[in-house]
């Protein structure tokens, strides 16, 4: 079976979106399909649809409706199925003009997809209520999460360095970097180390952080990175003692998982369907943008040795239960054949 995945240009960027693409088709092609990913850099004619042809699949990723807004009537009508992670206009610090434009169009074409994929049941239930899609409309395909080897911790320990946190993500408003800063910020009694990384997709936002750093007395403490990837990813991950992100929203909250798939405790807040991603153990969870909170409920895990060790057990428990890229490439198959 050949898939078409049309989405936004680049295509090779490190995001939580771009990450689950690459991972959906390889295990789609894993399966002897084809897949090819048309990333669009402008806007495409009304004709677009035509260049595939009519044995094709094709999903539109939610983040391209503006470029294929000509087209997505057409698109529609050779049954093409809509993946949204997160609706644009959901995109927290998005000037108001600029998001009820967004929604206006997600709300105008939504409707007209047979097929809508979300990236997780919270983000479901928000197409259902605010976007007029058709529940039977619906279908969920969660990331995948790789097994990984589990973190083992010293209960005991008491020495040996700092408590070494790891905030995974683009450098963007709704990432909530500056929450996570100002919380570690008031926690300076404690030993830590927070490992900072992510594409600095928002420039201005980027430099802000930067600034914070300098002006919270943290720049000793915070180590910063840019986009990672491979080796150089996986020996962060390595170094990690939790992992930390002050999120104010997510479509699913993929770092989170591939975090408690290596047994780290998570230290998050309560964006979008981060919340709904863990369970019972694994970590704390603090309201949105609530600096006191968060650190309040950093400050025990960050102490505790003892406390790190048991909520990374059972982080790497409940990570076995989440599906693998194998299984959510088989669902996708399903929906994009009904």
């Amino acid at each position: 079976m050949r898939l078409a995945l049309i989405t936004v240009a680049p295509f090779e960027t490190v995001s939580g979106a771009s990450f689950y693409h690459r991972h959906l088709l390889a295990a789609w092609r894993d399966r002897g399909d084809e897949a090819e990913v048309v990333a669009l850099a402008d806007k495409v004619p009304p004709d677009f649809a035509d260049r595939f042809d009519n044995d094709t699949a094709i999903v539109v990723e939610g983040a391209a409706f503006e470029a294929a807004e000509a087209a997505i009537p057409a698109l529609q009508a050779r049954g093409a199925v809509a993946l949204i992670h997160h609706p644009t206009a959901l995109e927290p610090g998005t000037p108001e003009p600029r998001r009820r434009q967004l929604k206006a169009l997600e709300i105008a074409v939504l409707p007209g997809f047979t097929r809508v994929i979300a990236a997780s049941e919270p983000i479901a239930r928000r197409l259902s209520a605010e976007f007029g899609v058709i529940n039977d409309h619906l279908y969920v395909l969660a990331p995948g999460t790789d097994q990984q080897p589990r973190r083992i911790f010293d209960p005991t320990a008491r020495c040996g360095g700092p408590c070494t946190l790891l905030s995974l993500g683009t450098l963007t408003f709704r990432k909530g970097h500056d929450v996570l800063l100002k919380a570690l910020a008031t926690l300076t009694d404690l030993d830590w180390h927070l490992i900072l990384a992510g594409e600095p997709r928002d420039a201005a936002y980027a430099a802000d952080l930067a600034v914070l750093i300098e002006q919270l007395g943290l720049r000793s403490r915070v180590e910063c990175h840019g986009a990672v990837e491979g080796g150089a990813l996986e020996a962060i991950w390595a170094r990690a003692d939790i992992f930390a992100l002050a999120t104010r929203f997510e479509g699913f909250g993929m770092a989170i998982a591939e975090a408690m798939a290596r047994g780290l405790p998570v230290a998050i807040t309560d964006g979008g369907a981060a919340g709904n991603l863990i369970a019972l153990g694994v970590g704390v969870v603090a309201p949105v943008d609530d600096v006191a909170q968060l650190a309040k409920a950093m400050r025990r895990l960050i102490f505790s040795p003892a406390l790190r060790a048991e909520m990374g057990g059972c982080a790497w428990t409940h990570a076995r239960t989440l599906p693998e890229w194998p299984m959510q490439a088989a669902a996708l198959r399903g929906i994009v054949q009904r």
